[in-house]
């Protein structure tokens, strides 16, 4: 699984004014990311606000962001959720054409024990005809899904190919990537990690400031895949600020507070989440100044 080496990025769902999906804004932050360097693209991810999106509006989003692609980089699809059956027809129902793999988050709310989420995956595989990516995000799910489960998952099936990690825990970053089968890789799941992720041996990031700095993000994981880790070090510390203040009130409202300083989108999310306030606004504005000074 080359295709999901290196930078990747969470695409935003840009809305417009009224909560309609805002396709045309999709179109230019597609060609941002190709045009600035990232490695591949995830569709409908959680930065993607997928929970709230019809059934209907998934489908339209990842059959457009696939014809807009047309194969120039590749392309996973999140695909996951809290009921397996659902998740199982979802799967079975999508339409393959352009991506690469999909990206599936732990099963949340529930809180299944690990025999749990082991089965929920176990179902996925059988039906998937892409290449599987497990999500493991406690913060969110409520529950860790740990190394032993992940590297059972990967012993188990052929076609359960990586894992987005976003636990946290390095000690559960090292024994996955201690004891993993030949081929299955690791992949930080939260920006301000990819570093030290990927001295450790992860292969990359899937990012959400890379939504709208999508150059800065590329350059860092390329120098930590040639070992410039001072390099890169300087590239991780210069975004520390800015993404930070995209999660202080909700992911992906910050993110596309800062997409919309850029001209691409404006700053619509739907409820339950709500956009920044003035003073994470103030806050944003002069980071952004900073960086741009700092040619970020």
């Amino acid at each position: 699984m080359n295709e999901i080496q290196g930078a990747g990025v969470a695409l935003v769902t840009p809305f417009n004014a009224d909560g309609t999906i805002d396709f045309e804004t999709l179109g230019q932050l597609i060609e941002f990311q190709i045009e600035e360097g990232m490695n591949y693209l995830v569709s409908l991810g959680t930065t993607g606000e997928t929970a709230t999106l019809s059934t209907e509006e998934r489908k339209q989003v990842w059959k457009f962001t696939a014809d807009k692609v047309k194969g120039r980089i590749p392309l996973v699809a999140g695909i996951g959720g809290n009921n397996t059956m659902e998740i199982v027809q979802q799967i079975k129902d999508f339409d393959i054409q352009g991506y690469c793999a999909i990206l599936s988050v732990s099963p949340y709310y529930n809180k299944p024990t690990q025999e749990g989420i082991y089965q929920h995956y176990k179902a996925i595989a059988a039906v998937s005809s892409l290449p599987l990516i497990l999500y493991n995000v406690p913060g969110r799910t409520g529950s860790n899904m740990t190394a032993a489960t992940t590297l059972r998952l990967a012993k188990d099936f052929s076609n359960i190919v990586a894992i987005k990690e976003a636990s946290g825990s390095f000690s559960q970053f090292s024994e996955i990537l201690r004891d993993k089968p030949k081929g299955f890789v690791l992949i930080s799941g939260d920006d301000p990690v990819t570093l030290p992720m990927m001295a450790l041996g992860a292969v990359g990031v899937i990012s959400v400031i890379g939504n709208a700095y999508p150059k800065a993000v590329a350059e860092l994981v390329k120098r930590c895949k040639d070992g410039q880790y001072e390099e890169a070090r300087s590239i991780h510390t210069q975004l520390l600020d800015i993404t930070d203040l995209c999660f202080v009130e909700g992911n992906p409202a910050g993110v596309k507070y800062i997409l919309s300083q850029k001209n691409i989108g404006g700053d619509t999310v739907r409820l339950p989440l709500v956009k920044i306030g003035e003073n994470t606004i103030a806050q944003i504005k002069t980071e952004m100044e900073r960086l741009k000074q700092s040619a970020v």
